[in-house]
């Protein structure tokens, strides 16, 4: 991780500065882990991405200062943080889970939790990690708040969680419209889900707002289809014609084509070695977002000398 991050910062400093520095370091720090902890799932490609972007627009609509948006935004690619911990055999599973298997996906929250103990940042987004799975009526876990003894930004995130976790296909089931997702979290307004975000984000969708963000991995990149597992494929920024990427579900490789304005991948028949089957980090993807929270929270102010959030 230490090596990553001096990588990304495009110097070959020691590990201390390149984790304890910058604001724009300890942020990159938090979103490094979150990525590697998605690309266990082949699944969940472009999830984190869409949350942050889902949220930033709930945010924004709620009417939120600048400063919050970025701290809810930050907190909605964070906050599965804790699915780490949750083992291949769960998180990967190609069918609906039992109770069990369940059980053990509703760790994550605590997990992320206590792996944010002790980052100079972490009161900036700890309730959006613990706290995104409850819900108003205090159905939720891990602890069973209601309503407004939910902080703002759990309910935010948990919002746009859920809605891509509806429009986003899995192994067992393709993903919903955006109609169907609306729908149901329009009947669970004020349950499930808080009543007065509920109305902005229904009110986005119908307007046609989420799409961009919808079956993307970044801005104006959407995912690509493997014919035998689905939308697997993530297109990182930058790649060109004649690159290759691999469904890291089944492992097979694929050449992206320039298609008018837009690259296609294209299966070539083979199947990626073990080293083509490594995540590999999007680097300009992680830079884009800590420059946008950096620029738009004052985190230089809310560090003390020591690194530690006043």
């Amino acid at each position: 991780m230490q090596t990553l991050l001096s990588t990304w910062f495009g110097r070959a400093s020691p590990a201390s500065r390149s984790v304890d520095g910058s604001p724009q370091a300890l942020v990159g720090s938090l979103l490094l882990m979150a990525w590697f902890v998605e690309a266990r799932d082949p699944y969940t490609g472009g999830h984190l991405w869409r949350v942050s972007r889902y949220t930033r627009l709930l945010a924004e609509a709620a009417g939120l200062p600048a400063a919050d948006v970025a701290r809810v935004s930050l907190g909605g690619f964070l906050h599965d943080l804790g699915k780490i911990g949750i083992p291949d055999a769960v998180l990967r599973k190609n069918s609906t889970l039992n109770d069990d298997e369940y059980a053990i996906v509703r760790t994550h929250p605590e997990l992320g939790w206590r792996m944010l103990s002790g980052h100079p940042l972490a009161e900036l987004v700890k309730e959006a990690v613990y706290s995104h799975h409850e819900r108003p009526d205090g159905k939720g876990y891990p602890r069973g708040l209601k309503a407004e003894e939910i902080h703002l930004d759990a309910r935010i995130v948990g919002l746009c969680d859920a809605f891509d976790a509806m429009t986003s296909s899995r192994p067992y089931r393709a993903g919903m419209s955006r109609g169907q997702a609306l729908a149901i979290i329009q009947s669970q307004s004020g349950s499930q889900f808080d009543a007065a975000l509920a109305r902005h984000f229904i009110d986005m969708g119908r307007r046609g707002l989420l799409d961009h963000v919808m079956g993307h991995s970044d801005d104006g990149i959407p995912l690509q289809e493997c014919p035998m597992c689905g939308p697997t494929l993530v297109v990182k920024r930058g790649q060109q014609p004649g690159e290759h990427i691999y469904c890291r579900n089944c492992g097979g490789e694929f050449a992206l084509e320039q298609e008018q304005a837009k690259l296609v991948a294209r299966p070539t028949g083979r199947v990626g070695s073990p080293q083509d089957l490594q995540p590999d980090a999007d680097h300009a993807l992680i830079r884009k977002v800590v420059a946008e929270a950096v620029s738009r929270m004052p985190l230089e102010q809310m560090l003390s000398s020591d690194g530690e959030v006043l």
